[in-house]
């Protein structure tokens, strides 16, 4: 579904991805662990079109990347940023809404709130309350929702977990599980590298712009070095 070969991006002086090549198949949870400033969001945003590559090319379904990222939603790639974004002065259901901005076919739009508010009762139960109100677990469950709304094929996570009571993780993870069930693919980068190798098929590991480690998330998991600079004395048993 997408391919990334020979990846670099700079900016602000700073060269952020140094030949990043990765691939991500339909129907997979591919996750990308690393380091505060290893260029996993850089990645995402290269992606997305928010970034400019100094060489290297970006492959979706067939279609060539570029740095126009609402023709890139359109294609059917969508992105939930680090930091949720959430537009905090509209209510839950106009951001949500937002995420359809691009569709025209009404009645599926629908449909799709409806999946939506099935997978995040909470935000039923908010739609009109506005989202700068909403717990920090709330606003990124509206966030995953938006970006859902877009009807994409590919989900782009940056960070889920950041900031989230250990509750919460655990259940940012298990809805990221369920998107998969409905058919998304998903590329996902988190820090919290145990839950993320738990729920991925397969990773990457990211270290100073550079893929230096990939493979099934279980054998990832198990390996000695990322155990020692991400997991502790954790284990991850498998992937889902």
């Amino acid at each position: 579904m997408l391919n990334v070969r020979e990846l670099h991006v700079s900016y602000g002086g700073i060269r952020a991805l140094r030949g990043v090549s990765l691939e991500v198949n339909e129907g997979e949870i591919v996750t990308i662990i690393g380091a505060n400033g290893a260029g996993k969001s850089t990645l995402l945003n290269t992606i997305s079109g928010f970034l400019k590559p100094a060489k290297g090319e970006l492959e979706f379904k067939g279609h060539k990347l570029g740095r126009q990222p609402a023709k890139i939603v359109q294609l059917g790639i969508c992105h939930v940023p680090e930091g949720r974004l959430v537009f905090t002065n509209l209510t839950v259901r106009d951001n949500l809404l937002l995420g359809a901005y691009l569709r025209t076919d009404r009645k599926a739009i629908a449909a799709d709130l409806e999946k939506v508010y099935a997978l995040f009762p909470r935000l039923k139960e908010r739609e009109r309350q506005l989202a700068g109100t909403l717990s920090g677990g709330e606003q990124q469950m509206l966030a995953m929702g938006r970006a859902l709304m877009t009807d994409g094929q590919l989900v782009l996570m940056d960070e889920p977990s950041l900031g989230l009571a250990p509750l919460l993780v655990k259940t940012v993870f298990e809805i990221i599980v369920e998107i998969r069930k409905l058919g998304k693919t998903i590329l996902l980068v988190e820090q919290n590298a145990f839950k993320a190798l738990e729920v991925a098929d397969r990773a990457y590991v990211l270290e100073q712009g550079k893929v230096v480690k990939s493979g099934r998330a279980c054998d990832i998991a198990q390996d000695p070095a990322v155990r020692a600079a991400y997991l502790g004395s954790k284990s991850v048993a498998g992937g889902m």
